[in-house]
């Protein structure tokens, strides 16, 4: 038997090892396709994990944004409601201060009526006698001399009151609710004054049932001693109706707590705290309020963000809320209110407030929708990033181009954010100085008008002083006179600047130069002869009247007279000359001085506000420049050049009055 060759037997050992080495690949093919099925599984199970929880951060993002808008909406709603109620304050005070210095102008107006009135002879001779024959005929000359005052002065009634308390004469003598006779020992003004004091009081007239202030002050007889008081009455439903006109409610509380002037007609006679027995008692010992009894309004006291704020119900139990300011009045023991609606405030609060909101929601809902988009992208990344790796590259690129865009917008934002609340801030601070500034030349405009008048009334007060020691009661009665139409001058300045703002309603109308001048020299007289001025006047006898506004016709005279009076001030030639003439179509009025003159640098600023040559503290730099806009008013001019006495010459030019034309005047 032969031996296998070595070749066959290697055949067979080869062909024993071959199914053993297909079982192996078979094993092992099976152990990848295995691992290949865990791990596709477990990549799924992963991404379908990391969805979900990007789900649930994504929802719960979702819910911090919506908490946190809403404590952003609160937040921004304490701090706007706190800004707009500052504002509101800030216009309530503003309006006090101006309510203030006016309801004190009126009363220095009236107080020093009965003084004044009170010295003459006609009621000492009416007090110091209670018999005699003539009794009647004075009680009647008294009678109708009161009246004819009272009606010059614009108050309500003028009466004259005996030691006792009993009416000797009154202006309203011939009317059925005449108060001679009567008996007012029982007003706190009558023993005032019968103290030797200033009487003051208010109070429903127990007589006419009509409301009033009383100022009383006493007549003293030859001998100097107190023999009667005279009282006067004014009227306040004026003063009630100019502040009605306004948005802020104003009132007024005597020193019991109780509403005697409001601008809301239905909390007149109450308290807005409860009134104690000792206010009652002296309210009605004085019947200050006759027969109506105050009544007390429900009212409640608060503070917002450091503004006081009083809630008001009625009797419906509706409440109002007002923010509140107030200012004592010593002189007067009154307590001035100002309220402002806070509704209005309230509503543009809510209003910026809902703005903000929505502007941060959209910003908020564009932050979540890129978040979600940038959260999908993830996960179509993921399912992709086993299959499509050079995709995945390319969307990453993108993904980084897309944050670095973002992130640009995000910054642009924010600055125009920034740049829109600098602009908000900007704009509040340019309205408020522009209301400073405005406030300034008011006052300033105010005070350099009135200093003329008022320098003519102190020497028409000194001079009637002399003539009262002197026993000259008639001509100190002219002083008077005059005294009292440079007071309704002044209030008419006021009122012209008061209406600087609007345009003038009333026509103009015609106006004698002569006469204009005439009054002129009369306020400017003292001042031009203090400085030693010799005034020359050269006015035509037959000029035509001129169409203008009287009294601030008669203001740009006398701020000419003033400007030349000070230009001549310390010459050595002191010459003021004044001309009328006409030229063309117009009339003409020069001041032409023998001062320095005006350089032609400073001739076309001349008429700027608050520009003057004169040294510090000399001047306010207005009387040119509102003389210049009241030429214009009237449709004229007002020009300067050098004049014939080689100083300045200030040239007035208007229209006739028979030229009709289409302006208003004051």
């Amino acid at each position: 038997m032969a031996r296998p060759s070595g070749r066959r037997i290697l055949s067979d050992r080869c062909g024993n090892l071959r199914p053993a080495a297909r079982r192996l690949d078979r094993k092992r093919a099976g152990g990848r396709l295995r691992a290949a099925y865990f791990t596709g599984r477990w990549r799924r199970h992963r991404i379908l994990q990391r969805t979900a929880s990007g789900r649930a951060r994504r929802a719960a993002a979702a819910v911090a944004a919506v908490a946190l808008l809403v404590s952003v909406a609160v937040a921004v709603g304490h701090v706007t409601l706190r800004y707009y109620l500052g504002e509101g304050r800030v216009r309530a005070e503003a309006t006090l201060e101006l309510t203030a210095s006016a309801l004190g102008g009126w009363l220095r107006r009236y107080e020093i009526v009965p003084r004044l009135l009170g010295d003459d002879d006609r009621l000492r001779q009416l007090v110091s006698y209670s018999e005699g024959g003539d009794i009647e005929q004075r009680t009647q000359m008294a009678n109708r001399w009161l009246a004819d005052r009272n009606a010059i002065l614009g108050s309500s009634e003028i009466y004259v009151i005996a030691p006792d308390g009993t009416t000797l004469a009154a202006s309203n003598f011939d009317k059925p609710d005449s108060f001679v006779g009567r008996n007012f020992a029982y007003r706190p003004y009558f023993v005032e004054a019968m103290q030797g004091r200033t009487g003051r009081f208010f109070g429903i007239g127990t007589t006419s049932g009509v409301r009033g202030y009383y100022f009383a002050g006493p007549i003293r007889d030859h001998a100097g001693r107190i023999a009667g008081v005279l009282a006067v009455k004014v009227g306040l439903d004026e003063l009630e109706a100019e502040w009605a006109k306004g948005v802020e409610e104003v009132l007024v509380i005597d020193p019991e707590g109780i509403v005697f002037l409001s601008s809301e007609r239905d909390w007149l006679y109450s308290a807005f705290e409860p009134l104690t027995p000792q206010q009652t008692a002296r309210s009605q010992a004085s019947r200050r309020y006759a027969e109506v009894r105050p009544h007390e309004i429900e009212a409640g006291r608060s503070t917002v963000g450091g503004v006081g704020i009083l809630t008001i119900r009625d009797e419906n139990d509706r409440g109002s809320e007002h923010v509140e300011v107030r200012r004592s009045m010593p002189a007067a023991e009154w307590t001035l209110h100002v309220l402002l609606d806070t509704a209005p405030l309230r509503a543009q609060a809510r209003m910026a407030t809902g703005l903000l909101i929505a502007l941060l929601g959209a910003l908020g809902l564009g932050a979540l929708i890129l978040s979600q988009r940038r959260q999908r992208e993830g996960e179509r990344l993921a399912l992709r990033e086993a299959a499509k790796i050079e995709l995945e590259r390319r969307v990453e690129e993108r993904t980084a181009e897309l944050e670095q865009a973002n992130r640009l917008i995000a910054a642009e934002v924010a600055e125009r954010r920034l740049a829109e609340a600098e602009l908000r801030r900007t704009q509040a601070d340019l309205v408020q100085a522009g209301k400073l500034a405005a406030l300034g030349r008011i006052s300033a405009a105010l005070s350099h008008e009135i200093n003329q008048p008022l320098a003519a009334v102190r020497n028409y007060a000194d001079s009637a002083a002399i003539l009262i020691e002197r026993g000259e009661p008639e001509r100190a009665k002219g002083n008077v006179v005059q005294i009292l139409s440079l007071v309704d001058r002044m209030a008419a300045i006021a009122r012209h600047l008061r209406e600087v703002a609007r345009k003038p309603q009333s026509p103009l109308r015609a106006v004698d130069l002569n006469d204009a001048v005439a009054e002129a020299l009369v306020i400017v007289g003292p001042r031009l002869t203090a400085a030693g001025v010799e005034v020359t006047v050269d006015l035509l006898a037959g000029v035509s009247p001129a169409r203008a506004g009287p009294v601030r016709l008669q203001q740009v005279i006398v701020n000419l007279l003033a400007n030349a009076a000070d230009a001549v001030e310390g010459q050595a030639d002191r010459r003021v000359r004044i001309s009328a003439f006409e030229e063309g179509a117009r009339l003409c009025l020069t001041v032409s001085d023998s001062g320095p003159g005006v350089q032609p640098a400073l001739a076309e600023q001349i008429f700027d506000p608050f520009f003057t040559t004169k040294g510090v503290g000399a001047g306010l730099g207005l009387g040119l420049s509102i003389s210049y806009n009241i030429a214009k008013d009237f449709g004229g001019d007002l020009s300067v050049a050098a004049g014939s006495l080689g100083g300045a010459a200030f040239t007035l030019s208007l229209y006739p009055a028979a030229v009709p034309a289409g302006m208003a005047a004051e």
